[in-house]
């Protein structure tokens, strides 16, 4: 399938880097991806879903968060509010470049930025989440705890996936201030819940308590055997990818 890059403007600064993966033919929907914390566009399994998703019609676009993957911006300087304006902004391009998005499609911390945007986007019929939390502050505690020295003095360094990153209070606070469960609670738009039992980073817990508090037509697919980043059972991110596609041809508008 076609894929193109291209970069996206902010209203606050930072230019995003994206990339659209697109269907040979008229695409019947268009979503965004947004990816997990520290993680970018590139990560194997957003790629394969994404292509796989433009495979089966679907125009995709996966960006990176600022200070993240190619995107301009200094990461220590972002929080969860600032993934929330990058989400807009990418929606915002899409209408004017793309079309208006249909689907959001998260992935852990990229799946709260979905849910937490899902009502504020007047075009999205639909929501997808992966291995997604049903609170932020969850992520913050888990940061301070690897490295005291981020409350204590203001930033530290934490290790994630292998590689060091700059991890500052006031990311944590937005974590830790952000009524997560309120948005949720709003939603009621069809919403698509996908999680493992076998996630050790986010319990598969968070996924019961979104089927609990999301009001929109829910469906819970349980991920068996699946790690967090999706990368144990290469097989999963295809079958991922197709059920998104058929579960999503009812909520979408089909321009085919």
């Amino acid at each position: 399938m076609p894929s193109r890059r291209t970069t996206i403007d902010t209203s606050t600064g930072p230019k995003l880097a994206a990339i659209i993966d697109s269907p040979a033919n008229e695409p019947t929907a268009t979503a965004v991806f947004a990816h997990c914390f520290t993680c970018t566009k590139d990560l194997k399994a957003i790629v394969k879903i994404s292509r796989r998703l433009a495979h089966n019609g679907i125009c995709v676009i996966r960006f990176d968060f600022r200070g993240l993957g190619s995107s301009e911006g200094i990461f220590a300087d972002s929080n969860f509010q600032t993934n929330l304006e990058d989400l807009q902004s990418v929606c915002s391009w899409a209408k004017s470049n793309v079309s208006s998005p249909e689907l959001l499609i998260g992935h852990s911390l990229g799946g709260a930025a979905v849910m937490a945007s899902a009502m504020h986007l007047d075009s999205v019929n639909a929501i997808v989440t992966l291995a997604a939390p049903s609170c932020t502050a969850h992520l913050a505690e888990f940061l301070a705890q690897a490295n005291p020295d981020i409350d204590r003095v203001g930033s530290g360094e934490v290790v994630i996936g292998g590689i060091a990153h700059t991890i500052s209070r006031q990311m944590l606070e937005s974590m830790r201030q952000f009524d997560l469960r309120q948005e949720i609670e709003s939603i009621d738009k069809p919403h698509l819940i996908m999680h493992s039992p076998s996630d050790a980073t986010v319990k598969y817990e968070h996924a019961t308590r979104l089927m609990q508090w999301s009001r929109g037509s829910k469906s819970l697919m349980t991920l068996n055997g699946a790690d967090h980043l999706l990368l144990n059972r290469p097989q999963h991110v295809t079958d991922i990818a197709d059920l998104i596609s058929t579960w999503s041809r009812h909520w979408t508008s089909d321009r085919s």
